[in-house]
């Protein structure tokens, strides 16, 4: 389960690329291309989806909690919930966007898809890099002892014998 980070991380990334390499087909003429491409990439985001849900899910019944915290102090810190704030806005608004920009698509109404695109592209897009952004700063570049702690409750649940990690905060509470 603790790989789920990763894997949403890179899932978002695939997003992106997925999301340029179709905007470029659609410049380019090649309707078919496009088409493939933003379906490739709207199937990527619904994975992302579902193991998104699934690692918060997992997360709040096994710690209480639905998110691993960010710990890191100063200006990296308001850079941090600055970029987590407007990527969540972002996300609210692929919710809505992208079924509205695929819907007219599908229906061949292709004035309305490329007038509704021009604002779901950018945003999605947005969206999937600071998706890869949070990741890397919450787990890989200011990872938290809880994030410790959480993996090794992950190890201990699956079997594994390990020393409990020095700093767990919350540990003598027994959340489990």
């Amino acid at each position: 389960m603790t790989n789920l980070p990763l894997i949403n991380a890179c899932l978002n990334g695939l997003a992106t690329v997925l999301l340029l390499a179709g905007w470029f087909a659609i410049r380019s003429g090649n309707r078919k291309g496009h088409a493939a491409f933003m379906i490739a990439a709207l199937a990527a985001s619904a994975a992302f989806l579902v193991c998104y849900l699934t690692w918060h899910g997992w997360l709040v019944q096994h710690t209480g909690k639905g998110h691993v915290p960010f710990t890191a102090e100063g200006t990296v810190r308001v850079v941090y919930f600055s970029i987590l704030l407007t990527h969540l806005v972002g996300s609210f608004s692929i919710v809505v966007l992208v079924p509205m920009t695929v819907s007219r698509a599908a229906r061949r109404r292709f004035e309305s898809h490329r007038a509704i695109a021009r604002w779901t592209l950018p945003v999605w897009l947005y969206v999937s890099v600071t998706g890869v952004v949070v990741y890397l700063m919450n787990y890989r570049w200011y990872p938290s002892s809880e994030w410790e702690r959480i993996r090794w409750l992950e190890g201990v649940q699956m079997g594994g014998a390990g020393e409990k990690p020095a700093a767990v905060p919350g540990a003598a509470a027994g959340v489990n």
